[in-house]
């Protein structure tokens, strides 16, 4: 089992960045693929990015592909998502989760999912 706080959201101005940390426990976090999510609004939760338990192998939603890059650090059971160039666009709450199996792009495929953490872009 995996327990996910995320942190690091906040408001921010077009065009800055954030990084947003979601930090994990539970044994089988090394060997999890993990993954953030969003939701804005009105909107329906969309995969925006996921990493390989190594690390080495990363999946990217088109529409932020250049400005969001994933990352982990094992030894600190917690997964990152660097938000570069924010948009008005990118204001949504904003989810990490860890998967049991692929595609990893699929909301399906993940099984624990943290509380959330707010990104607000202003224009």
């Amino acid at each position: 089992q995996v327990q996910l706080v995320a942190s690091g959201g906040g408001l921010v101005q077009a065009g800055g960045s954030l990084r947003l940390s979601c930090a994990a426990s539970g044994r089988t976090f090394s060997s999890t693929t993990m993954g953030w999510f969003r939701q804005a609004p009105g909107k329906e939760r969309e995969f925006v990015a996921a990493i390989r338990w190594s690390g080495r192998t990363t999946y990217y939603a088109d529409s932020v592909k250049g400005r969001f890059t994933i990352s982990r650090d094992n030894a600190k059971n917690t997964v990152y998502l660097q938000i570069d160039s924010l948009k008005p666009e990118d204001t949504a709450v904003y989810y990490c989760a860890a998967a049991s199996r692929g595609p990893y792009n699929a909301y399906a495929s993940y099984d624990y999912w943290g509380q959330g953490t707010q990104v607000t872009v202003s224009s």
